[in-house]
């Protein structure tokens, strides 16, 4: 994994938005941190470097799924923070999310990783002070 050092919201974006550049359709990022590490915050930045509304984009915790048009790609943004198992996944038909050949992403990605695709990309965000996050990305095996 590559470890990249965020000390602002800015910052964090700015990672997000690298990683979309290398993003072309049928992607999915699994997002993992602490509440309030910066998780929503990351999508903004990926959602706005696609050409979409960043202002549009905010926590699907209690709707579990929000879809962000941009002028590249579709985002769907999911939150399993408050699910009881991957069940709730699949009955929002999370299997065609990912043929759709947008970008899903999914927050609390471990509470559903037996959903997640293999090759996918792993986001991991660590609080390590007020504004400073360690941002691990890679990809799994």
């Amino acid at each position: 994994m590559t470890e990249r050092l965020s000390h602002s919201v800015a910052d964090t974006e700015q990672i997000a938005a690298e990683i979309a550049q290398t993003l072309r359709g049928g992607e999915c990022i699994a997002l993992h941190g602490d509440l309030g590490a910066g998780k929503t915050q990351f999508v903004r930045g990926l959602v706005k470097a696609l050409g979409g509304d960043r202002a549009a984009v905010s926590s699907p915790t209690f709707v579990l799924l929000h879809v962000y048009k941009t002028s590249t790609l579709t985002v769907y943004h999911l939150d399993a923070y408050r699910v009881h198992g991957g069940e709730d996944f699949e009955q929002i038909g999370f299997d065609e999310l990912l043929e759709q050949g947008g970008v899903v992403v999914v927050e609390w990605a471990s509470r559903v990783q037996r959903l997640i695709p293999r090759g996918h990309l792993e986001v991991r965000i660590t609080t390590t002070g007020e504004n400073d996050r360690t941002i691990a990305i890679g990809r799994s095996a």
